[in-house]
């Protein structure tokens, strides 16, 4: 839950590391000692798995398949030629060593890229693939828009320059609050930086470890009282989504200042996400439903009372609550937090007049977009969050005249979970699409 879903490169297909040596077999017979015809080879062999034409284990080498097995293939293939039509085949190749290239495959609305990597020792499988950036072709603001709409259930976007006045690229439900999930951790982060800049904290402060929750993450398996800075929680809450990390900041901050930071950032609707829960206390809630409901059915007085006694008895152990399935959306409209696009754009607005830039740094280490797409900005921020019916993607950009844009992705579906790459291939889109 509550994860930072994109990787990096935002990776269709996973990269692994060269397979070992694979003896050769019938079918595969290249000529080895011509590197860039095996690379070519291994190109058109990988177009073919792709339109149902060969075998995928006749192409893939084990290890790679032990990672993506040929059915997951199947629907990862699916994924792109929903949004991107069908392959029409190897666009072109560029070799960047003996045993890797930049594969460029043409779909019938976009040439899909990225690096591709074949075992060194003879049949000389594909080892690594991944598609890591697409480039639709003639595509335009009324196919993403549509592309948007047609999702099941709810929909917030916003792309548009943070200058006041400035006309939007696009802007659809943009005023409706949803669910974001980790991407509340802003307002932690927010609250934090906002702390430092008064001169009440420092980013090098050192506290002890005292409380968990469940992953995302990795701080719930790291010893009781460890000693960590703010630096070192607030890069873990944002770039892994740890929300043990991120409880340890809400308890640190305290829950008045980071509700007292959303209504400051001039959040639209900040009754919805008070009281503010900490990742622990929503978990509990889930997954109990007795407890949610006596909770929902409180006042805000009577909510805060129900978390003084949970802090009380439960403090930041993990192990005196029953976590949720998290296999179906629970609760995604009544116990989560709520955020329209415009309350997003509006908290990434705070970074940007902070005199100190470590806050900025720390959204700038996983911008979740291919570097073709990072490159074209001087910076890339972002923080996402997901559950089973909530997906949220949002970026702080700023191009290369030092103009700040905000892309803000929500996608809410009570009935099912979602399907994230199709926002994460749309998001792709609409950034291409900047003026």
């Amino acid at each position: 839950m509550f994860r930072n879903f994109i990787a990096t490169c935002f990776a269709i297909f996973p990269l692994f590391l060269a397979a070992p040596a694979i003896a050769q077999e019938q079918g595969l017979s290249p000529e080895t000692n011509n590197p860039a015809a095996v690379l070519h080879q291994r190109a058109e062999d990988i177009a073919q798995v792709m339109l149902g034409e060969r075998d995928a284990a006749d192409v893939f080498g084990p290890q790679f398949l032990a990672e993506v097995s040929p059915g997951r293939f199947a629907q990862i293939v699916q994924q792109v030629t929903d949004q991107f039509g069908d392959l029409v085949g190897v666009e072109r190749i560029e070799p960047t060593g003996p045993h890797s290239a930049t594969l460029y495959l043409r779909f019938e609305k976009a040439i899909g890229s990225g690096p591709l990597t074949l075992d060194p020792t003879p049949p000389n499988k594909v080892a690594g693939l991944i598609l890591a950036s697409f480039a639709p072709i003639d595509d335009d603001l009324a196919k993403v828009t549509a592309d948007l709409e047609a999702l099941p259930g709810s929909i917030s976007a916003l792309f548009a320059p943070l200058d006041a006045g400035s006309t939007p690229v696009l802007a659809l439900q943009s005023d409706k609050p949803l669910a974001i999930a980790s991407t509340f951790k802003l307002y932690v982060l927010s609250a934090l930086a906002q702390s430092i800049e008064a001169g009440e904290r420092s980013w090098s402060d050192v506290i002890t470890l005292d409380r968990k929750s469940f992953p995302s993450g990795r701080m719930h398996l790291w010893p009781e009282g460890s000693p960590v800075t703010l630096h070192t929680l607030a890069t873990q809450m944002v770039t892994i989504s740890d929300n043990t990390a991120t409880d340890m900041l809400f308890h640190e901050l305290g829950r008045s200042a980071v509700e007292a930071e959303m209504r400051e950032s001039g959040h639209s609707s900040p009754q919805s996400m008070t009281p503010m829960l900490s990742t622990l206390e929503l978990f509990a809630l889930k997954g109990s439903p007795a407890n949610r409901e006596k909770y929902l059915a409180a006042d805000e007085g009577g909510k805060r009372l129900i978390l003084c006694d949970f802090e009380d008895d439960i403090g930041g152990n993990p192990d005196e609550i029953t976590p949720p399935r998290f296999s179906q959306p629970t609760s995604i409209d009544t116990v989560e937090w709520f955020a329209s696009t415009r309350d997003l754009a509006a908290v990434m607005a705070r970074f940007i007049s902070l005199s100190d830039s470590a806050a900025r740094e720390i959204l700038s280490v996983a911008p979740a977009l291919p570097v073709s797409l990072v490159d074209d900005w001087q910076y890339v921020g972002y923080k996402g969050g997901s559950e089973p019916g909530v997906l949220n993607l949002t970026w702080l950009l700023q191009d290369a005249a030092g103009g700040w844009h905000i892309l803000a992705l929500s996608w809410n579906n009570t009935e099912a979970p979602l399907d994230h790459s199709r926002l994460e291939l749309i998001a792709q889109r609409l950034i291409r699409l900047r003026p």
